[in-house]
């Protein structure tokens, strides 16, 4: 087993449903932060986590971010399993870019 902390960077250039990290096969991953920076005007951001095992989408995280400021959509750790996977949602493209750390573990 072996652990690895990884950054994932995006930008949201639409208005549809982005898929921002997926969950590698054989690691189940923490997630810590979900950090979103909006650079202009009043944006709603939705965050949802698919559960791939149950087929299953919920919307974790909904907040109108005001222009120029960062929040952290995590506000605890995030557990997911092999092939879940995260999701955003601005209601106005090319304003939102961010970063996701998680931790992963690899198992045999």
């Amino acid at each position: 087993m072996s652990n690895t902390y990884k950054s994932t960077f995006f930008d949201l250039t639409t208005t549809n449903q982005t898929t921002v990290y997926t969950v590698p096969a054989n690691v189940k991953a923490i997630v810590r932060t979900i950090q979103c920076s909006n650079h202009t005007g009043n944006t709603k951001i939705e965050v949802f986590v698919t559960d791939t095992s149950a087929a299953t989408t919920t919307d974790i995280a909904e907040l109108v971010m005001s222009a120029s400021t960062t929040e952290n959509f995590a506000k605890g750790p995030i557990v997911l399993d092999p092939g879940d996977i995260i999701k955003i949602t601005a209601d106005t493209a090319n304003r939102v870019t961010g970063t996701i750390a998680a931790l992963e573990i690899t198992f045999e």
